[in-house]
C-alpha cells in the first residue's frame, strides 16, 4: 500500500491517490486534498463531505452521486457546482474515501 506525505504527515493511499485508512482523515486534511484539485472548501462542501463519510461508516462503501443526491438531499446540479466535472470522484477524494464503484 503506497504512502504519501500530505500536510506534513504520512497518509496511506491507493494507486490513484485515494486514502485507504478511514481514520487518517480529518478536516485539515480535507482542506489540503481539496486544494490539490483546485477546490476551496465552503460549508456546502462540508455538508456533502459529512454525508458521504457518515454514509460510508453505515453502508461500508462510498456513496454514488445518486445516493448523495437522493438520500443526502444535495441536488445533483449543486454537486456538479461544488465538485466540477467528476463530482462523485472528487467528493470521495476530499472526504478521504475509496473511489465510488462505477467511477472511471
Amino acid at each position: 500500500m503506497p504512502v504519501t506525505t500530505i500536510g506534513g504527515r504520512e497518509i496511506h493511499v491507493d494507486d490513484e491517490g485515494f486514502l485507504t485508512a478511514y481514520d487518517e482523515w480529518d478536516p485539515a486534511l480535507a482542506k489540503e486534498l481539496a486544494a490539490r484539485i483546485g477546490i476551496d472548501l465552503t460549508d456546502a462542501h462540508r455538508k456533502a463531505i459529512d454525508f458521504v463519510r457518515d454514509d460510508y461508516r453505515e453502508q461500508g462503501e462510498t456513496a454514488t452521486l445518486r445516493r448523495v443526491s437522493v438520500v443526502g438531499g444535495i441536488p445533483t446540479k449543486e454537486l456538479f457546482t461544488l465538485f466540477p466535472k467528476k463530482p462523485a470522484k472528487k467528493l470521495a477524494y476530499v472526504a478521504g474515501l475509496p473511489k465510488p464503484h462505477g467511477c472511471v
